[in-house]
């Protein structure tokens, strides 16, 4: 178990009516002065941050299970990664990694090859973002290849930049009006088992390599030439599409696909890399190996950037082929290399694994005990309760769901939606079983209170 660094709360602490005074005077400036395309689920207005504890600007303490959409992975203001932050803030902030070197590059570069899911040697790209780690994945699969088409799944989200948009395919919104699009992607089915397999009426294993085995014996056949395929993206568990856990036997199955083609295969670990699922690295749960691998999110545990590591004779273009101003800029780096050390030296992995399974283990009976519940799905600490209006037919609860989100901010714990109408559960990899313990039956008691008016 993890080595606390932080102050132990017992829970959140709610001291003025949601959203407070200042939290209100914040909101009316947003409405008037920021774009209005950003999604909020409820009036949050957040000043400072401490371990999984987020304190608003009324002075209301919240657990914080969203971890700024799973990106603070040491916890908010680890004492570690701030160090390092301000220690290279006061030394060099930007030179440019695209025009001239910085050290602390290569030594991140360094330290992802150890960890990497694929066997090396490895070549990494910096950018800002995990939309812009999977637009490096895209453009250098068909580079690398030299061939123009890829394959992405329905469900899958990769990003709002254009190339990433293209891959995506979560909800209408974030694809409506801005066609066209990069063209040369064909989307296909995501093995999601249990809307997949209607009433257990189907093996979910041969539901999982049913989809898998449709690229191959179906598309490959009447539509998409597998010799102009560049690349798949998969998502080896689905963020936005619902923190849908792939099948071990879909990933073997498209890897194989793969090799049988030349066709390059990369994971998308922007939300489930970096501990959060109780390995490194989401697809090393089923032990296959990718060409590509795209990260963000929790490696620099809110500093901005993005990383595509791949095998080293996949990165083969020449200078002048990508680059990135801000990508790999040194501050970032120094909070990367602080929050791996602080992953290892607190044993937050193994963390993730137990905390994770410890709520896991809690919840496992929600679908037969609470009205709402369809079904609770994850890996580590990356884990879906999946809302639903009659679990007969499995109709999507998203009413119902944005309102246990909202009611969970009332009581002053911090969940996102995901998915149609799914509650996603990703809290900072410093979490303890008390503090899961807390959100878990906050969660519940949100459940029973919207399902008694459903």
């Amino acid at each position: 178990m993890t080595t606390k660094t932080m102050s132990v709360t017992a829970g959140p602490k709610i001291k003025t009516a949601l959203p407070g005074p200042n939290a209100k005077r914040v909101l009316e400036g947003d409405e008037k002065f920021i774009s209005p395309s950003y999604t909020r689920s409820y009036p949050m207005v957040a000043k400072s941050g401490r371990g999984i504890v987020v304190t608003d600007v009324d002075g209301n303490e919240f657990f914080d299970f969203s971890a700024g959409i799973a990106v603070t992975s040491t916890g908010h203001c680890h004492p570690d990664v701030v160090a390092a932050i301000q220690k290279q803030a006061g030394e060099l902030i930007h030179m440019s990694g695209t025009d001239f070197y910085y050290e602390n590059m290569v030594q991140l570069a360094q330290r992802l090859s150890k960890i990497a899911p694929m066997k090396g040697p490895h070549r990494v790209y910096y950018g800002n973002s995990g939309a812009e780690a999977v637009e490096c994945a895209l453009k250098l699969a068909r580079y690398h290849t030299k061939r123009q088409n890829v394959i992405a799944f329905f469900g899958a989200f990769h990003g709002r930049t254009m190339g990433a948009l293209s891959l995506t395919a979560s909800k209408p919104q974030q694809r409506r009006r801005f066609s066209p699009l990069v063209p040369g992607v064909t989307h296909v089915r995501y093995p999601d088992v249990y809307r997949g397999c209607v009433d257990g009426a189907q093996d979910p294993e041969k539901f999982a390599l049913g989809c898998a085995r449709f690229i191959e014996e179906k598309l490959f056949k009447t539509t998409l030439a597998p010799e102009e395929v560049a690349a798949i993206f998969v998502e080896p568990v689905q963020g936005e599409g619902g923190y849908v856990v792939a099948p071990t036997i879909f990933m073997q199955e498209l890897r194989k696909t793969c090799d049988r083609h030349g066709i390059m295969l990369v994971v998308d670990e922007v939300q489930s890399g970096i501990g959060r699922t109780g390995k490194w690295f989401a697809v090393e749960h089923a032990g296959v190996e990718p060409d590509m691998v795209c990260m963000a999110k929790g490696i620099a545990s809110g500093m901005p950037l993005g990383v595509t590591m791949t095998k080293a004779e996949v990165m083969d273009w020449i200078p002048g082929s990508h680059a990135s101003t801000f990508g790999g800029n040194p501050v970032c780096i120094a909070a990367a290399l602080a929050t791996l050390d602080v992953i290892e030296k607190e044993h937050l992995i193994e963390n993730s694994a137990q905390v994770g399974a410890h709520m896991l283990k809690r919840m496992a009976e929600w679908p037969s005990k609470l009205k709402l519940v369809g079904d609770v799905r994850g890996r580590g600490l990356m884990i879906g309760v999946d809302i639903v209006k009659d679990k007969v037919t499995k109709e999507y609860g998203a009413a119902e769901r944005d309102r246990i989100v909202e009611m969970a901010f009332e009581r002053g714990v911090l969940f996102l939606g995901c998915g149609p109408s799914t509650v996603r559960i990703c809290p900072p990899l410093v979490v303890t079983r008390d503090e899961a313990d807390v959100a878990v039956d906050v969660l519940a008691e949100c459940i029973r209170e919207v399902g008694k008016g459903a």
